[in-house]
């Protein structure tokens, strides 16, 4: 498989690239979008770790059983807003790119100017130009969606659970990939899915909570 001009191997480097520089990725200060303290923790996660404590509340689509996939990664972490703010900062997908440096170019194919139940969206992440389109999409509960290279398969389902907690809101984000590119970059950096949605969760969580 191809991604553009992009093979496989050359996209996975990519990603091995582009997870070390996750760790290294500074927050953002409040009001300024500059670096200043880092959000991602240093421990590496396996993905044994990951199934151990994943969501059980969360659904999964035919074909995307954590427990038979190649690779998957479970996140969770409290946000101090509402459940309501944070789900109107993840379905203004083309924001993410202001919050989330590993995202760029995301555009929401038709006429909606944020995510809704029938989305398809394009953007680029770890390098890879990817098109996404939503599968469940529960406001300010649930939101999953397939991802793959344009014209293929669906190999990736991402999704979010968020839950109420008191005034805060508590946001599981979980995702399995399937097929041989997931396979061979769990065997190259396990962890590697599991930092970048750690990063992806502290940004959130910034721009949540500040604005």
């Amino acid at each position: 498989m191809t991604e553009g001009n992009m093979t496989i191997p050359r996209a996975l480097a990519l990603l091995a690239i582009a997870g070390s520089a996750l760790e290294a990725f500074p927050a953002f200060s409040q009001g300024s979008m500059q670096p200043t303290a880092q959000p991602a923790t240093n421990d590496v996660k396996t993905m044994q770790f990951d199934l151990q404590h994943r969501s059980r509340e969360i659904h999964w689509p035919e074909g995307f059983n954590p427990e038979t996939a190649d690779l998957f990664s479970h996140n969770e972490t409290v946000i101090h807003a509402s459940c309501e703010r944070v789900w109107d900062n993840i379905i203004d997908a083309t924001k993410w790119p202001q919050w989330y440096p590993n995202s760029k170019d995301v555009h929401i194919i038709g006429d909606s100017p944020v995510l809704t139940r029938d989305s398809v969206f394009h953007w680029t992440t770890f390098g890879l130009q990817l098109e996404s389109r939503i599968h469940e999409f529960v406001p300010y509960t649930r939101i999953g969606w397939y991802g793959y290279a344009p014209g293929t398969q669906p190999s990736f389902y991402h999704t979010w659970y968020l839950t109420p907690e008191g005034s805060s809101c508590r946001v599981a984000m979980d995702e399995v990939g399937n097929g041989a590119a997931p396979a061979h970059l769990r065997e190259t950096d396990e962890s590697l899915m599991h930092r970048g949605h750690d990063l992806w969760l502290a940004t959130l969580k910034w721009v949540s909570e500040e604005h």
